[in-house]
């Protein structure tokens, strides 16, 4: 049975169509499928009509959970391989509709302490998929899920696409290569790919056991064991994302066929600091505490200040906004992990 506390997307209607395309029959691969991202997206394109797909490695520090997709295992097709496996990566990539991209390393400070592995999973995998795809599926539709951290420290706000490029740490150079490999592919070779910057992505499903995913998980964590939440800084303005606004830009992404290969931010026009955040889920919750803190030295060095999206340009290419509240998302991440909190510690 579906989860009580989650919310999907405007279903498919009889004969297809839904806001985000016509997804019945249609074959779909998700990289990283298992994850936070990935699993909501499985989830939608099933219940859209698509015939879903995933690659997951259930690593553990990457953020992959079969309980992802608790209720909805019978609708998708789940392969345990690694995307760093260039002979089971071919055979899944044969024959795709679509590729949704999302597989990858997201810690940026994993990404310092261990920048070889950053490289062969957000680096050269990415380089392998698309090299594949060029000989095995040429017209597949690939959407790659890049990230706002390329940017580095924003010299304006809100960022948009013209500022300067300048990531800070290890993950942000790999990053910024997939998304230069999958331009160049489309440039050179004709592939179908789209790029989209995300921010931060919050909701159900998101890893909670540590901070490797996104702060607002190990937040989550600290808030649900009535222990303080442990703010570093405070005053930094951050931008985020429901997670079923992030599905809608990629499925809007994958289904638009005049769409520039050239990256699009994601971002939302509710901006607040840290503190304010952290404030909000005490008030959401009902109860808790903040313990402000000093950065550690090893993350202040990679830790990018103020930052918050502007959206405009995908917005006025695809139709995409925002359409769920902060505090009606918060809501809802609360409610899951109330219910749901064992399987994610």
């Amino acid at each position: 049975m579906n989860d009580s506390v989650d919310s999907q997307g405007p279903p498919a209607t009889a004969d297809g169509s839904s806001p985000f395309g016509n997804w019945i029959g249609q074959r779909t691969l998700i990289t990283g499928g298992l994850g936070f991202i990935g699993s909501n997206l499985a989830i939608r394109l099933s219940q859209l009509g698509a015939r879903v797909t995933i690659i997951d490695s259930l690593i553990p520090q990457y953020g992959g959970n079969l309980f992802n997709l608790n209720g909805h295992e019978d609708a998708v097709h789940i392969n345990l391989s690694d995307i760093r496996d260039r002979y089971s990566l071919e055979a899944l990539l044969k024959g795709k509709d679509v590729i949704f991209n999302l597989a990858g390393q997201t810690s940026h400070l994993d990404s310092m302490h261990d920048p070889e592995t950053d490289l062969a999973i957000n680096g050269t995998a990415q380089l392998s998929l698309l090299e594949i795809c060029r000989r095995v599926n040429p017209e597949a539709r690939i959407v790659f899920a890049s990230t706002r951290q390329i940017y580095g420290k924003p010299q304006y706000l809100p960022v948009d696409e013209a500022h300067p490029i300048e990531p800070v740490d290890v993950n942000g150079i790999n990053k910024l290569s997939a998304e230069l490999y999958h331009r160049l592919y489309a440039d050179v070779y004709g592939l179908s790919t789209r790029i989209l910057r995300l921010t931060n992505t919050i909701g159900p499903r998101m890893r909670i056991r540590d901070a490797r995913q996104t702060f607002v998980g190990i937040w989550l964590r600290q808030l649900l064991a009535s222990e303080p939440i442990e703010v570093w800084g405070g005053e930094q303005l951050r931008d985020f994302n429901d997670v079923e606004d992030v599905v809608d830009a990629l499925l809007m992404a994958a289904s638009l066929d005049e769409l520039a290969s050239t990256p699009y931010n994601l971002g939302s026009h509710e901006r607040l600091s840290l503190r304010e955040l952290a404030e909000l889920m005490i008030r959401l919750h009902g109860s808790g505490e903040i313990r402000l803190m000093s950065f550690p030295a090893e993350r202040k060095k990679i830790d990018i200040g103020d930052y918050y999206s502007c959206y405009d340009r995908f917005q006025r290419d695809a139709g995409w906004q925002p359409s769920r509240s902060l505090e009606a998302t918060l809501e809802r991440t609360l409610a899951y992990y109330r219910q749901h909190q064992s399987h994610y510690l």
